[in-house]
């Protein structure tokens, strides 16, 4: 085994505000080059890539922005591609993000003619409900080529079970296929910072009253409006509470969920809190007697694991495709339906030792699933097998 695999990532847009995916692929690089590992990540758009990166010194990934075409923003320029040809000369493997970017193919093209090995990882994006958005042109764009970045592919990641059985009846091929967790830094996770920093930023936030948190990107496929409904039924049954909902939201739809909220007579104690980072997010996951994520399709979602690190108990759905691992780890999951999530979020908000004992659980679970030296091994084995698969070890 190589003691140092030289492993160029490429994901096109380095911001936060568009989701987990961003910070599975940051947290991925960060530890990949802690391990001993020459990594550089390469992105369109290093907004949000950390300030230590960009000194590029040898104990952080490097990092190499790409420009895109003046006309077609979503698609890689001249300039770019030689600029990303030249990257592969010392590299050993391409690890490329998502199906459905332009520049991702032309990479795969790149790397297929270069005959250099390439992992794509799938990120949720071929699960059914994913498939069922924009169908017509997710189909068309299989089928007009798409399919290519994985009919070249070496290997193709998944991160569970379930995920990867939704997935290959769209990209059959006869690539090698891998099953690995997601990266997560758990530095942060283990010496927690208490309840005082979202309490302090967050005044509106009652902390004589029980907490239900939603934090996520604040989007239709998240299942707000059925946590709202379920808030309601909880409500009906004279429990008291306060619903937090944090994340970046389009204000379209936050403004359609205020209203929501304003009909089922539930706006009095619902609060809508924006994006949070850093030390904040996870107070906010440790002022919250129970975390709920009623989504309808999840791939890895690193805020399930984030709560359950913070010994915040979990309701979630079937939705999420590591469902299976977060049930071992004492998470409920339930039918998104809102009297399912009201039955599940009641037996927690009236039960006080049965969320410490849960919440211990799924503690003691996260920092063992996915603790660093373990998840690293795992990744350090999908490189190691892509490049035998490709006959370069």
């Amino acid at each position: 085994m190589r003691d140092s695999i030289s492993i160029v990532h490429f994901f096109p847009r380095i911001r936060r505000e568009e989701g987990g995916v961003v910070q599975t692929v940051l947290d991925l690089c960060g530890t990949l080059a802690e391990s001993g590992h020459r990594v550089t990540l390469s992105t369109c758009d290093a907004t949000d890539v950390p300030e230590t990166w960009q000194q590029a010194q040898v104990d952080y990934p490097q990092v190499r922005e790409l420009s895109t075409s003046s006309l077609f923003g979503a698609v890689l320029n001249r300039p770019a591609l030689d600029k990303f040809r030249s990257m592969l000369k010392e590299t050993d493997v391409v690890h490329l993000h998502t199906p459905w970017e332009l520049s991702n193919l032309q990479l795969s093209h790149l790397l297929y003619r270069e005959k250099i090995p390439y992992i794509v990882t799938v990120h949720g994006m071929l699960d059914e409900y994913s498939m069922r958005q924009k169908a017509f042109k997710k189909r068309a764009f299989l089928a007009l080529g798409g399919r290519k970045l994985f009919t070249r592919a070496t290997t193709v990641h998944f991160t569970a079970e379930a995920e990867r059985d939704q997935a290959q009846p769209w990209i059959p091929g006869k690539y090698l296929s891998y099953i690995q967790a997601c990266a997560m830094d758990l530095a942060p996770y283990e010496n927690l910072p208490g309840p005082r920093p979202a309490l302090a930023t967050f005044p509106q936030i009652d902390s004589r009253r029980q907490k239900i948190l939603f934090l996520s990107r604040v989007h239709p496929k998240k299942g707000v409006d059925l946590l709202l409904q379920a808030a309601q039924l909880l409500k009906a049954r004279g429990l008291t509470f306060d619903l937090l909902i944090a994340g970046p939201g389009e204000e379209k739809y936050v403004v359609e969920l205020r209203q929501l909220a304003g009909k089922l007579g539930v706006s009095d104690s619902t609060h809508f809190l924006g994006m949070v980072r850093g030390d904040v997010k996870i107070s906010l996951y440790e002022v919250a007697d129970v975390f709920v994520l009623p989504t309808h399709q999840e791939n890895f979602g690193l805020v399930l694991p984030e709560a359950l690190a913070c010994a915040t108990p979990v309701v979630t759905t079937r939705g999420t495709d590591i469902w299976r691992e977060l049930q071992q780890a004492g998470a409920s999951i339930v039918d998104n339906r809102p009297d399912k999530l009201a039955d599940a979020i009641a037996e927690l908000l009236t039960d006080e030792a049965r969320r410490i004992r849960l919440g211990e659980r799924g503690r003691n679970y996260v920092m063992k699933w996915l603790a660093e030296d373990q998840v690293v091994a795992g990744y350090e084995r999908m490189y190691q097998q892509t490049l035998q698969h490709a006959g370069r070890n």
